[in-house]
This record gives structure tokens, C-alpha cells and sequence, in this order.
């Protein structure tokens, strides 16, 4: 029986994910969608015109774009974000490029495992305070639904409950991030569409360096999405991957699964776009690629330092790298860059510039 259940469930998501247009290559599956949820172009519009609009925190200051910026491959450019009342959070923003095939969705928490679910955090948290409004979800619902654009589209989103409410909101959120997929870089034209031109001599090598046993890069960065967390519409069990890369951390998942070697275990990054999402590491240490690969090379801070993190993984041991070969790779991590999706007029800001939803206004 919970053979059959489990294959009538992950029948449903695919389902889910498989009848939506993603204006995705053939090579690549679509993202995974909870059963629960119709793609439908009304509920990725409303989760767009979400997404950029202030009026979503409780002053009116923030959006979610705030600390996912288009330019930026959906990151902030802080080593850590910050929310309304100016509270640091202890975390870096990560890239939202392909966040539909991440199985789960922050730094540290195993337990987020759904677009849907993690929005309420940024949304109602108070540890870190984000947008604020714990405590305030009617005021929220009826801010929203005094715009006349919203009072029509949460109809065409949701025809049988078309109202601003958690369910509603958050399931838009997810539809509209799911949509942010990035898979046009030279990187891709050279390996999957067959343009043997798409990429520099020096970013081919530094392709081979980074699939080189030597570095041994590709371990935890590999796959579709240079992760080895991964989901997709065609996956019948997501993969997970949380690592201690040897920065001498403390927390990750251990506050979570309360076991002492999980100490400094961290989701591991996609690498998509990351020559646009410094500062790098779960809490924006360091400011460049060559710092990061410098890193890795001394085989963790803590080693750098003679006192290498009994906790770090095994095959961060460090490793000999030129500084011509730091530029290969360098090159080779900026070929991850799609230009197209940084400037993709499907997900920057829809609202007018002078519509309230830019400044946290009333609406009219």
C-alpha cells in the first residue's frame, strides 16, 4: 500500500509540473510541483507582480526583490541580508536561479523542503525579522486586496478562492520561482546544444580542472545545477547534499538534527551565475572566486591556519593550483553566467514606476 501511494503521489506532482509551458530546452526536465498546485500563467503573473511589491512587508520598505535582484541572479550583493527593522540575518541570500529544482531552501534547514513553506519565513519571521508582519497577516490580506490589479488576479489565479490569504500568496510566490530557470549560458551552448564556440580556451580548461580528481570540485557541484541537491518533475527521490567545508563554522544542520558532527553543515550552492553572487559562502565571507578557490586549495580556514576542522568533509584536503590555473577556473566559472536570464523581461519588475507597489503605498 505505501508503495502505491507513494507512486499515485509523485504521479500527481509530475503531472503537476509536466502541464505547464516552461519554455525549457528538451535536454532538461521541468521543476517538481506540489500536487496540490495548477501552473497556470494567471498564477505566475500574480506571484510576479508579488514578488516586487513592497507593500508585502509590514512598512511598506521591501519586497522580496530586495534580497533577490534580477541583475544580481536573484541575490542582494550583502554578506548577509538585512530586514526592516535593520536586523542583520545570519545568512547570505542565496541565487534563486533554478530554485525549483532545489529539494530543500535555505542554508542550514533541512526541514524547508517547499517553496511554498519557506516563504512564510521572510514574510512572518521574528528571528530574524524580515518583512515583518508576524501578527499581522489580516492587515497583509487586506492591503493587498484594496488594489484593484489584485482584487482580479487572485480571481484568475484562484477562481474558487479568490482572496489574498496564506495559501494563495504563497502558492504564487513558488509558481512565479519556479519559473526562474537559467540554463542559457555558454556553459550550456557548449555542452548541451553542441556550440563548440560558446566557450573560451581558458574557460575549457578550466572546465578540466574542475572535473579534475585533483581539485576535485565536481563532487559536490555537479549535475544540471552544479549542486548535489537536486529535484526535478522526473526524480523519484530528491538528492541532499550538506557539507562542512572546513570555515571553522559553527551551527548548520546540527541545530536542526542535534547531531554533533553535522557542526558547520551547509547546503551546498548552485554555481550558476556565481561570478555575479559574491560575497560567497553561507555567510559572505569571502568577496571573490579567487578567495574561495584559495580556500579550497589551503583545505579549509581552520588548515590554512594548522588547525584543520576535525568535522570537514573528506575531500576537502586541500590541493596545489597555479595562479594561472586559479584563472582557467575562474574563466571557467564565469562561462556559468546567462546573460539573457539576468535581463529576462518575464521576471523583472511588472509594476509601473510610479504605482505604489514600488513604494509601499496605499493603494489608490
Amino acid at each position: 500500500m505505501r508503495v502505491t501511494a507513494l507512486a499515485v503521489a509523485l504521479t500527481g506532482v509530475a503531472s503537476a509540473a509536466m502541464a505547464f509551458d516552461w519554455a525549457i530546452p528538451d535536454w532538461l526536465p521541468p521543476p517538481q510541483v506540489p500536487g496540490d498546485i495548477t501552473m497556470s500563467d494567471d498564477l505566475v503573473d500574480l506571484g510576479r507582480h508579488l514578488f516586487y511589491d513592497q507593500r508585502l512587508s509590514a512598512d511598506g520598505t521591501m519586497s522580496c526583490a530586495s534580497c533577490h535582484e534580477q541583475a544580481r541572479a536573484f541575490t542582494d550583493g550583502r554578506a548577509v541580508s538585512v530586514g526592516i527593522t535593520g536586523q542583520a540575518g545570519a545568512f547570505s541570500a542565496p541565487s534563486l536561479a533554478n530554485v525549483g529544482y532545489l529539494p530543500t531552501l535555505t542554508w542550514a534547514n533541512p526541514m524547508v523542503e517547499s517553496l511554498e513553506f519557506h516563504a512564510l519565513i521572510p514574510l512572518f519571521g521574528e528571528d530574524p525579522v524580515e518583512m515583518g508582519n508576524a501578527g499581522r497577516e489580516q492587515e497583509l490580506f487586506a492591503r493587498l486586496m484594496e488594489d484593484d490589479f489584485y482584487q482580479g488576479a487572485f480571481a484568475a489565479a484562484f477562481p474558487d478562492r479568490p482572496q489574498a490569504d496564506l495559501f494563495t500568496i504563497t502558492r504564487a510566490l513558488g509558481a512565479f520561482q519556479r519559473t526562474l530557470i537559467s540554463v542559457g549560458s555558454p556553459y550550456d551552448q557548449f555542452v548541451y546544444e553542441g556550440d563548440r564556440t560558446a566557450m573560451t580556451a581558458a574557460a575549457v580548461r578550466g572546465m578540466e580542472l574542475f572535473f579534475d580528481h585533483r581539485l576535485e570540485c565536481y563532487h559536490c557541484h555537479l549535475g544540471l545545477n552544479f549542486t548535489n541537491n537536486l529535484v526535478t518533475a522526473r526524480s523519484t527521490m530528491p538528492e541532499t547534499g550538506f557539507h562542512n567545508t572546513g570555515l571553522g563554522a559553527t551551527g548548520g544542520i546540527e541545530e536542526f538534527t542535534l547531531t554533533p558532527r553535522d557542526q558547520g553543515r551547509f547546503r551546498t550552492p548552485s554555481l550558476r551565475n556565481v561570478a555575479l553572487t559574491a560575497p560567497y559562502m553561507h555567510d559572505g565571507r569571502f568577496q571573490s572566486l579567487e578567495q574561495v578557490i584559495r580556500h579550497y586549495a589551503a583545505g579549509g580556514e581552520a588548515a590554512r591556519l594548522g588547525q584543520p576542522d576535525p568535522l570537514r568533509d573528506p575531500l576537502i584536503i586541500g590541493f596545489q593550483i597555479t595562479d594561472a590555473e586559479i584563472a582557467d577556473l575562474i574563466a571557467f566559472l564565469e562561462s556559468l553566467t546567462d546573460e539573457d536570464f539576468l535581463t529576462d523581461p518575464a521576471h523583472d519588475n511588472p509594476w509601473p514606476v510610479d504605482h505604489p507597489a514600488r513604494s509601499g503605498a496605499a493603494a489608490p
